[in-house]
């Protein structure tokens, strides 16, 4: 870290409008019931890259930023170029079941994906019993405005009669496996028995598979016949946020609480996070705690910066590391997305340390969903969750 970096560091600490620092303990300080106030910082200019979008959920650039992948929640994806407005709806994708918090969900590329044109999906389908999250994969045929060959390659089990909480954001790890993450379905047995405590299914965790889907051997439960091979982490209520640390390669993930309990978390393998047993949230509509503290519990990980029940909460979707040059300032700050909040929430990260400081689109009063770092010219993306969204472009100020 340079000098230049700590001394900023420190004035964005010291003009904060909230923000907490939180470790292991999981004792936390959450931001105002309010959120920041203001628009964008100074230096920054925010522009509609692209408008009239129908619910983006997920955005992914091809590497060589020739395109940027769109998801829209009721089954569209599209190839778009944020420089001119372009767009194509790419044919080739699968059905989606279109209920509730379902759909066409997170979309993102395979690290080879210049030799082998692979872009993963995440949605969610219906079947015996229910619904579920399912993950597949298709190779871009830009000539032809297709995924060809697409196919399944994990569903999450089982299927359950809800359409909420299905996760679902997907990102590829440095060692080449993809975490996909599955909410817990919006059960409310707030006890030991929950899903997001049994580890005999997928629901409330963070799964690791390899690219076609089947399992590592290094997978921390594949030894235990009453488990899920494909978990990596349990105890997750509603993941909607998973990003790579650019330095560490560690992956957080950003995850719902009930009544605010909203977390960022640091994945650990064989990790409990908690949920409900260890959490910060109400249930709804109470100031009853749904679990205890995590710092009660030995056998669980604690959030490293959360929004206990009582701070008006976050809800966070999707979340990216900034790892580009048009902010040389930003590197390794952390992005999330803020939903009831309505505004893109800025994070400095020293180790497991994270500071919010000013935020960005507060002044759009706008739900954000997901935003995204473009790889080559190091602009920030961000979309909106609307019938008739915008695509935000931030770039430096001319």
């Amino acid at each position: 870290m340079t000098d230049s970096r700590v001394s900023r560091r420190r004035l964005l600490v010291a003009v904060a409008a909230s923000g907490a620092v939180a470790g292991c303990s999981g004792v936390l300080e959450g931001g105002s019931g309010s959120g920041p106030s203001g628009g964008s910082p100074t230096g920054v200019s925010v522009t509609e890259a692209l408008t009239d979008l129908s619910n983006p959920w997920g955005l992914a650039f091809l590497p060589d930023e020739s395109g940027l992948l769109v998801t829209e929640q009721a089954g569209r994806l599209l190839l778009t170029t944020p420089e001119t407005g372009e767009r194509t709806t790419l044919a080739g994708v699968p059905d989606v079941y279109d209920r509730g918090q379902g759909g066409l969900l997170d979309v993102t590329t395979h690290p080879e994906f210049e030799t082998n044109r692979l872009v993963y999906l995440t949605y969610s389908v219906a079947g015996e019993g229910g619904s579920t999250t399912r993950v597949g994969r298709g190779r871009l045929d830009r000539d032809s405005g297709r995924l060809a060959d697409f196919e399944p390659v994990y569903t999450a089990r089982p299927f359950v009669e809800s359409t909420g909480h299905y996760g679902s954001r997907a990102v590829f790890g440095p060692e080449g496996y993809l975490y996909v993450s599955v909410g817990d379905r919006q059960f409310k047995d707030f006890g030991p028995d929950h899903v997001g405590q049994r580890l005999g299914d997928d629901l409330g965790s963070v799964l690791r598979l390899r690219e076609d889907g089947s399992i590592p051997d290094s997978n921390p439960f594949v030894d235990d016949p009453d488990a899920s091979d494909a978990v990596f982490t349990y105890g997750n209520r509603n993941p909607q946020g998973l990003a790579v640390h650019p330095e560490t390669g560690a992956v957080w993930e950003t995850e719902y609480g009930e009544r605010d309990g909203d977390e960022i978390n640091v994945l650990e393998a064989g990790g409990n996070y908690g949920w409900p047993v260890a959490d910060n949230s109400c249930e709804y509509g109470t100031d009853d705690p749904v679990g205890v503290s995590h710092a009660d519990r030995e056998d669980v990980i604690g959030p490293v910066y959360g929004w206990p029940c009582g701070s008006g909460g976050f809800p966070p979707s999707g979340t990216s590391f900034y790892d580009g040059d048009a902010f040389p300032d930003w590197r390794g700050d952390l992005f999330v997305a803020g939903l009831a909040k309505r505004y893109l929430a800025h994070f400095t990260v020293d180790g497991r340390e994270v500071t919010e400081v000013e935020p960005l689109l507060a002044d759009r009063d706008q739900r954000i969903r997901d935003v995204t770092v473009s790889p080559v010219s190091g602009t920030l993306y961000a979309a909106v969750d609307a019938d008739s969204a915008p695509l935000y472009r931030i770039a430096p100020a001319e």
